[in-house]
Parts: C-alpha cells; structure tokens; sequence
C-alpha cells in the first residue's frame, strides 16, 4: 500500500528508538508532520534527528516521562499551541524490568505498570480531549502477544500488556461516535536492543517457536501501524493486529 499522510500530525511516543523510531520515520515518509517524544536516551534521540535531517521541517522532538500527568499534560498544550489540531497517537513507549514474581522488586512491578499501562492512559485521555474536538483520530497503541501468552519472569510486562488490550477495547467504545478509533498492534519477537538483552540461548528458544522461524524488524511493524492510522481504516476499531510471524 501507498500511503498518503500529507496535512496530518502524528504524535508517537517512544518515538526515537527501535519500532518507534521506524514508526516515526514510517510516517515522516508518507509526508505527516511528526512528534517524537522519548524519555531520557539523549543520544538516541539526537542520532534520530541528524538522521531525519532532510525532513527536520516536519519533525519535533519532545522529551518527558508518560507516566508524569503534568507533563503529558504540557506536553499536549505546546502541541496544540503550535499544531492546533492532531490526527494520530501511535503509543510506542515501553519498558521491561523481568524477573519471577517472587523475587520482583516493588519498584520493577511499580515502574512496568506505570509506564506501560498508566503511560497509556495519559496520553490516551488527553488525546481524545483533542480529537472530540475534531470528532476524528486515530489511536494506536504497541501491546504484546506475552499479554496474552504469558512469559516466566515478566509478570509485570505481561500484566501491563494484557491492560492496554483491556483499555484499548473499552476506550474504543466510548468514542466511536465521534470518529475516533483505537487499536492495539501487537508485535511479536521484534530484533530490536528492546530484546537485545536476552541470552543467545534464550533467542534460539524463541525463535524456534516463531513459524517464519525468524525475528521481525521494525519495519515489519511499521506498515500495520500505518493502515489503522489511515483514512481507509475507519471501520476497524477495538482491534488487536498481531504482528508475530505466526505465534
């Protein structure tokens, strides 16, 4: 598919890295203004601009925590100072912390929930504050088929994940008459430094249980994203697409 984004603005978070720096670049492509926003990798996020400079008049970079409401909150104000209007929330932002639960911290359980889940809720409210205005939006929110499967030693991803399907199919409801739908993509074993901490072992153990006996790339994720955030997706809403080779 071709796709045509020219006169929209795309805010995605966890924007600068991995599959939401392709996600961002995916859209920059397809002509939208787009808003990136990370947490803290500075250099991450400086090697994403130098390497967009040739769309720098459609990109801004915007750093804070999505589990901080003020500062979602700021955020969504200079957006619409400068923007008026946006059309797309693509939520990219993620952590893990593993261990077993009887051994997890507090603080691991606290910070996963936090920024996965609450992060989610953040910046889903105040994004359809906006878009109920327009009585139009698309939101898109990165989950995981571990909600669903369930892994040994990521309780809290698994949790956190299993919640955003949960609110994703609950906020669907709720705004659908005002044109604005909400779906989950649901990336598989995406080679990314996100699961570049895994043992090689454990990789092998992974990947022999992909059919297409092969981890994703960003890419892959990039093109799904891309046609729920479209004009041609309007009748898709409360939706789960998983993108797993086959899980």
């Amino acid at each position: 598919m071709i796709f045509d984004f020219k006169g929209q603005t795309a805010l995605v978070t966890g924007g600068t890295r991995g599959i939401g720096r392709a996600i961002s670049e995916a859209f920059l492509k397809a002509g939208a203004k787009v808003i990136a926003t990370y947490r803290g990798n500075d250099e991450e996020a400086e090697n994403f601009k130098q390497a967009n400079a040739d769309h720098a008049d459609f990109l801004d970079i915007h750093k804070f925590d999505v589990t901080d409401y003020a500062a979602v909150e700021k955020f969504y104000k200079e957006v619409e100072a400068k923007y008026e209007n946006f059309q797309i929330l693509v939520i990219s932002s993620g952590i893990r912390s593993d261990s077993i639960v009887g051994m997890m911290k507090a603080e691991d359980w606290n910070r996963v929930i936090d920024t996965n889940l609450t992060g989610t809720f953040n910046l889903s409210k105040l994004a359809v504050q906006s878009m109920m205005r327009q009585r139009y939006g698309r939101i898109i929110t990165l989950t995981s088929p571990i909600g669903k499967f369930g892994f040994a030693g990521q309780a809290n991803y698994a949790a956190s994940k299993a919640g955003q399907v949960a609110f994703t199919r609950s906020l669907s409801k709720e705004v659908a008459s005002r044109k604005i739908t909400v779906n989950c993509v649901s990336p598989g074993f995406i080679d990314t430094d996100f699961i570049g901490d895994l043992p090689e072992e454990q990789r092998k153990v992974y990947k022999d249980q992909i059919p297409l006996k092969r981890f994703g790339t960003p890419e892959d994720v990039t093109h799904p994203v891309l046609f729920l955030a479209s004009k041609e997706a309007a009748y898709i809403t409360g939706s789960v697409l998983e993108v797993t080779g086959g899980l």
